[in-house]
């Protein structure tokens, strides 16, 4: 049996040839009339979409902000009086121990006034004792013993002060927590009250600190929940409750500071400082309830007004609603829509009332991505 071997360029382009006649074939028969295969399926099976269900959600819409991480206990540490600082036993980011040192003066000046101080009480005590004796041998006169007591008085306060002062020429750790910031060296020399460490305590958690306009402010009550947002954690957010709300306007912002406390979380601390985005729901808005549905089910608008697709047994149905207000991805609707339809939200576009079309389920999510965030960006202690 002999075996007739087709060149490789032969064999390619009668390939060609045979793709390029179906095509024509496809296109001669669309042009008459005909359907194609294609289209028999999508007039059959309906237009391919994606939906989701309307729900429920607060009547008005969140106040949104943005503000620092920060904990709820934060500090600032210094020296009770003025001089150069010895040693500084702690870096920033330390975790401390209730009662630990932290950082110490140079004793040397301090305790010599403590020595003068001390010595100069003493001498008062003395005189005051020879002075009693000689006025019950009616040697002084009551107005000098009198003077003596006040002298021995104010040389033992003075004794007190310096031995205060002594003790306050070191920084302990009042509670258990970490250092946040450093903001002096060893052999500097600071002032009376002149902050060296922030120290942020580890028992009442952390906050979130923002400030609000006066449209706004009057809004919010203490107790209105929150939802929090850092980049550090994408596609999470914090559970938080308004904790004080100020009474007075910043003067140089003529913003409200709000503070909340966020939810803790376990084997989660948020560090200092990260920026937040805040969405509070006021309590006015708990009061009563709008549908909400995604943003993406939205096909045309204009003002209030707008359109969407509802899918019905299989059929799309044109569908106008009126807008109350659009918070991130949602749109809450004041009318034309009730919890739980199922509105078109991908393939909207290409529908026209009373389209057949086949719902579509959605794929499934992606395996998570390994997290890039650093360690210093999201855990503390």
């Amino acid at each position: 049996m002999t075996r007739t071997t087709v060149p490789a360029s032969t064999a390619t382009r009668s390939t060609a040839l045979a793709s390029l006649a179906a095509s024509l074939t496809l296109a001669v028969l669309a042009g008459c009339g005909a359907k194609t295969p294609d289209k028999v399926d999508a007039a059959t099976a309906g237009i391919p979409v994606r939906t989701a269900p309307a729900t429920s959600g607060p009547a008005r819409a969140p106040i949104g902000s943005s503000g620092l991480i920060a904990n709820e206990d934060e500090m600032r540490l210094s020296f009770k009086t003025g001089g150069i600082i010895r040693r500084i036993a702690v870096d920033e980011g330390a975790v401390v121990r209730k009662g630990q040192l932290l950082a110490e003066l140079e004793l040397t000046e301090i305790n010599a006034q403590f020595e003068q101080a001390r010595q100069g009480a003493l001498k008062a005590e003395r005189d005051l004792e020879r002075g009693e004796r000689l006025h019950a041998d009616q040697v002084i006169s009551l107005e000098t013993l009198q003077n003596l007591r006040t002298q021995a008085a104010v040389a033992r306060a003075a004794s007190q002060a310096a031995r205060f002062n002594l003790g306050y020429s070191s920084i302990v750790a009042p509670q258990d927590g970490r250092v946040l910031r450093r903001l002096a060296e060893e052999r500097e020399l600071v002032p009376p009250g002149q902050p060296v460490l922030v120290l942020g305590g580890a028992d009442r958690g952390q906050v979130v600190r923002t400030a609000l306009a006066d449209r706004e402010v009057v809004q919010v009550a203490l107790g209105d929940t929150a939802r929090v947002e850092v980049d550090a954690y994408p596609g999470r957010s914090f559970e938080a409750r308004v904790s004080e709300v100020s009474a007075a306007a910043d003067p140089r912002s003529g913003l409200f500071p709000v503070e909340l406390r966020i939810a803790p979380q376990a084997g989660i601390t948020l560090a200092t400082g990260l920026v937040a985005r805040v969405d509070i729901t006021p309590t006015a808005g708990r009061s009563g309830s709008l549908t909400r549905m995604p943003i993406a089910a939205l096909v045309e608008g204009r003002g209030d007004d707008a359109v969407v697709f509802v899918a019905d047994k299989g059929v799309a149905r044109k569908r106008s609603i009126k807008v109350a207000f659009i918070a991130g991805t949602e749109v809450a609707i004041a009318s034309g829509l009730t919890p739980g339809e199922p509105v078109v939200t991908e393939g909207a576009l290409y529908l026209q009332d009373g389209d057949r079309i086949r719902i579509v389920a959605a794929p499934p999510p992606a395996a998570a991505a390994p997290s890039t965030t650093p360690a210093w960006a999201t855990k503390q202690g």
